[in-house]
C-alpha cells in the first residue's frame, strides 16, 4: 500500500517571475486552488494521507496555506463566506504534513533525495504540483498505485507529445506487456533528446511511484553536466534491470509551470465550473 506522497516544492519558480519572488510558484492558484492543493487532493483521492514537502527559502506559504488559521477562521465564522474554508479544513483534518528543506538546487533527483528521511524504507508516490492533471474518474496518483499493484515496481506516467518537444521532457522507450495497449516496460530512457535522437514521443511527466531502492541508486547517481542529479538517470539503472513500468495515463495534463499551460489551464478549469 502507498501511504506517502513526496512533493518537491523548492523551485524558484524563473518562468513567473516576478510573480514568484515572494510566492511559491505551488502557491499560485488555478481560480480560487492553489497548484499544491490540486496534488494534495489528488494524492487523498488515492487513499494517501501523508504528504511529505520538500521546500526551500521563501517557501513557508506552503506550510501556512495546510494549518489552521485560526483569526481567518473566526472572523468568517456564520458568515456566509464560512464555506469557502471548508474543503482546504477538510484536508487538514485528513493530512499529515512533514517538511524537509532542499539546501541547495541540484535537480528533481536531488529533491527527492532530501525527501529521503520523510519517506523512509517504502514505496511512494511523487506528484509535481505544476504538471497539473485532470481526469474523469479516478485521478492519475490513483490509476497508478493499481499498476503498482500488479507489478511492484517503479511506475512513471506517460503522455505522447509532438516530437518538435521532446527536448523539453524524459522521453522513454519501451514495449508493451500484457496486451495492454497503455502499459509499458520501459526499456530506456533520454532526459531531454533532441527531436532527430529521441527513442519515441513518450514523455514523463510529474507522476512517479518510487521504490526505496531509488535512494541508494540517487545517491550513486554522477551529476549531470549542469551539476544536477536527474531522476531519469537513477529511473535508466532500474530499467536496466525491467524493474520500471511506463504508463499512459488516462486524463488530462496541463504544464503550469509555464505561462501558456497556466492559462490552458485557468480557462479549462473556468468552463469546466460554469463561469466562462
Amino acid at each position: 500500500m502507498i501511504k506517502k506522497c513526496l512533493f518537491p516544492a523548492a523551485g524558484y519558480g524563473t518562468r513567473f517571475l516576478p510573480a514568484t519572488k515572494a510566492v511559491p510558484k505551488e502557491m499560485l492558484p488555478i481560480l480560487t486552488k492553489p497548484l499544491m492543493q490540486y496534488g494534495v487532493e489528488e494524492a487523498l483521492s488515492a487513499g494517501i494521507t501523508n504528504m511529505a514537502i520538500v521546500t526551500g527559502r521563501g517557501k513557508r506559504a506552503i506550510e501556512d496555506h495546510f494549518d489552521n488559521a485560526f483569526e481567518l477562521e473566526s472572523q468568517l465564522s456564520g458568515t456566509s463566506k464560512e464555506s469557502y474554508l471548508k474543503d482546504i479544513k477538510e484536508i487538514i483534518k485528513k493530512s499529515t504534513f512533514t517538511y524537509v528543506r532542499q539546501k541547495k538546487m541540484l535537480g528533481l533527483g536531488h529533491a527527492i533525495l532530501t525527501g529521503e528521511p520523510l519517506i523512509g524504507d517504502e514505496p511512494f508516490a511523487v506528484v509535481l504540483a505544476d504538471d497539473l492533471c485532470d481526469c474523469d474518474e479516478d485521478g492519475v496518483i490513483s490509476q497508478m498505485i493499481e499498476v503498482y499493484n500488479q507489478y511492484q515496481c517503479s511506475v512513471i506516467a506517460i503522455e505522447e507529445v509532438p516530437m518538435n518537444q521532446t527536448s523539453k521532457y524524459g522521453i522513454i522507450a519501451g514495449n508493451l506487456v500484457d496486451n495492454s495497449d497503455d502499459t509499458y516496460r520501459v526499456t530506456d530512457m533520454v532526459e531531454k533528446p533532441k527531436e532527430e535522437s529521441a527513442p519515441s514521443n513518450m514523455a514523463i511527466i510529474g507522476r512517479y511511484i518510487l521504490t526505496p531502492d531509488i535512494f541508494n541508486i540517487l545517491k550513486s547517481i554522477r551529476p549531470d553536466k549542469n551539476g544536477e542529479i536527474q531522476i531519469t538517470d537513477a529511473l535508466l539503472v532500474q530499467a536496466k534491470q525491467s524493474k520500471v513500468i511506463a504508463y499512459k495515463f488516462k486524463g488530462r495534463r496541463f504544464d503550469c509551470g509555464g505561462i501558456e499551460g497556466f492559462i490552458q489551464a485557468t480557462n479549462y478549469f473556468a468552463k469546466k465550473q460554469g463561469i466562462i
